[in-house]
């Protein structure tokens, strides 16, 4: 019975296209396991990965250089005595000299004498190194510390000047959407009172009245506008909350009665989907300090989140329990679940768990859409009242319904809190 030999594995880190491919080329030929990767973090994150017997790697990458790439591995165990080679156009004595620093094994120019690459990787694989005098080393070693505290300096440096300017978009766009929402308000609010005095007008009611097509289309108009104004409304909410300009009007508050408005805007779709609510209103305190309107908002943002990701016939269930000073309030559903990693990402603004190429206006179809901003304003409206929200699933499971449960904390007396803006 012939013994199979598990060939060994070499990573090429490597940006050129033309070098990577002869390289690959060649040891694939010689019988190596090749891998490639195109940078250095994809490179060291495949060395970590896959623990090669041997590393190639170019000098000069696009987001680090051979030799970081060559320090950054020896210091994880694994690659203490693993073989890493510099295979590069850089020909000077210097740069020889500070790529050994950094802990190289080897040291090849181009261009490469494909012939002898298979008999030097072996050699390396063999446990064999470039010799390089020890004073010559330790000189090298002085300057190569050196050049990582200035290549340190000068990143942190360009880091800060990025976020420099990723604060001045940021504040940019914030204005900007305000601006907007600002300036379709006006129209928008023009083209509500046209339509409301199109729908009481006398002759228009007469015709509606054995016309049912134009009723349907007058509904159509009432309700897209309707929509919008939603739409404007919750853009405008978002803009104050991260502009800290947002103002609670607190007073007393029956936080069942929230409930029970926020459960009445989607009565129609609970019944078209078939969806139960369990809800008792005993559980709610009725006495709050707090800004109801916006409660009542941010709730309803938590009950159109539980109708759209809740499969028809499925259940909803909302309660209450004071806990001393605060009320912790939870949305339940028995929908398709959240996955682990959105669950850190999920009251982000404009995050959307679905393909934007698949987006759906409707609120509270199955699997519906929006813009993004639901659970962000929920978010910023619980915190301006001193209180919390997260969320809690077993994971994302469109078949089983694992459901999701978001859970709020409130103080009965609100704390308003105004976070200051980085």
């Amino acid at each position: 019975m012939t013994e199979t030999v598990t060939p060994h594995t070499i990573l090429y880190i490597e940006d050129d296209p033309a070098s990577r491919s002869l390289v690959e080329r060649t040891l694939r030929f010689s019988g190596y396991r090749v891998l490639t990767a195109v940078c250095g973090l994809e490179g060291i994150d495949l060395a970590r990965r896959e623990q090669p017997e041997l590393i190639l790697t170019d000098i000069n990458l696009p987001d680090m250089s051979g030799r970081e790439i060559t320090t950054t591995l020896r210091a994880d165990p694994r690659f203490k005595s693993t073989p890493i080679v510099a295979l590069t156009a850089q020909v000077l004595k210097d740069q020889r000299e500070l790529t050994f620093a950094a802990g190289i094994t080897g040291y090849l120019t181009k261009p490469l004498d494909i012939e002898k690459l298979p008999e030097q990787v072996e050699f390396y694989l063999n446990g064999g190194q470039d010799e390089i005098d020890k004073g010559v080393l330790s000189a090298a070693q002085t300057r190569y510390t050196q050049e990582l505290v200035a290549r340190l300096e000068t990143r942190v440096r360009d880091l800060e000047a990025m976020n420099q300017s990723l604060r001045r978009f940021d504040k940019m766009k914030d204005t900007f959407i305000q601006l907007t929402a600002h300036e379709l308000r006006t129209p928008l609010t023009l083209v509500y009172g046209y339509s409301r005095l199109l729908e009481d007008n006398a002759d228009v009611k007469s015709i509606t009245n054995y016309d049912a097509n134009l009723k349907m289309l007058l509904d159509g108009l009432t309700g897209s506008i309707s929509r919008m104004q939603g739409i404007i409304n919750e853009i405008l909410t978002i803009s104050r909350i991260m502009t800290n300009n947002i103002d609670l009007s607190v007073g007393p508050t029956d936080l069942g009665n929230v409930v029970l408005r926020s459960m009445r805007s989607y009565l129609s779709a609970i019944e078209q989907r078939r969806l139960a609510i369990r809800f008792d209103k005993n559980e709610f305190p009725e006495r709050m300090q707090a800004d109801w309107e916006l409660l009542e908002l941010a709730i309803r943002n938590l009950l159109s989140n539980a109708i759209k990701y809740t499969p028809d016939g499925g259940t909803i269930t909302i309660t209450a329990k004071v806990e001393g000073e605060i009320v912790r309030l939870s949305v339940r559903d028995t929908g398709i679940g959240i996955a682990p990693e959105m669950l850190a990402t999920i009251f982000e603004r404009f995050h959307t768990t679905g393909d934007v190429a698949l987006h759906s206006t409707s609120k509270t179809a199955f699997r519906g859409g929006g813009i993004g901003l639901g659970l962000a304003v929920c978010k910023g409206i619980v915190e301006a009242h001193g209180g919390q929200v997260l969320v809690e699933s077993p994971g994302y499971d469109p078949e089983k319904c694992p459901g999701s449960e978001f859970i709020v904390t409130l103080p009965l007396i609100a704390r308003i809190v105004r976070k200051q803006r980085t």
